[in-house]
């Protein structure tokens, strides 16, 4: 593996790296990836969709005062696929609002630590 541009991380001085290159700074950004890559190959939605879809994210937050360092990434990819699998149809907006609710609810109910256990939502 080649070893990142020390320009690129200097530009991005907020984006977590190791000498390899970027990595992720917290677990739920490896599973919003894994999401991402898993619902493309399942044809969900192409990677050009999920290009547009990514950089029309950054760029709103970028138009609404992001001063993109790199430390919000995640938190575009998360809304890119969230607004995707609800134009897919793979969910509703109401029942994206619902599973927050419930992942919001139980890591507050969760002692620092420990893992989050997520109940069942009802249909």
């Amino acid at each position: 593996m080649t070893t990142p541009d020390a320009a690129v991380l200097n530009a991005l001085p907020d984006l977590p790296h190791n000498d390899d290159g970027p990595v992720f700074a917290e677990p739920w950004q490896a599973q919003a990836f894994a999401m991402a890559v898993t619902l493309n190959e399942r044809g969900v939605f192409t990677w050009t969709e999920w290009a547009e879809a990514l950089a029309s994210e950054i760029r709103s937050a970028q138009a609404a005062g992001d001063p993109d360092l790199g430390d919000t990434y995640y938190h575009h990819w998360l809304a890119a696929l969230e607004r995707l699998v609800a134009a897919k149809r793979i969910t509703s907006d109401a029942d994206l609002a619902t599973r927050k609710q419930a992942w919001d609810d139980a890591a507050k109910s969760t002692p620092h630590g420990q893992p989050i256990k997520l109940a069942r939502v009802a249909e």
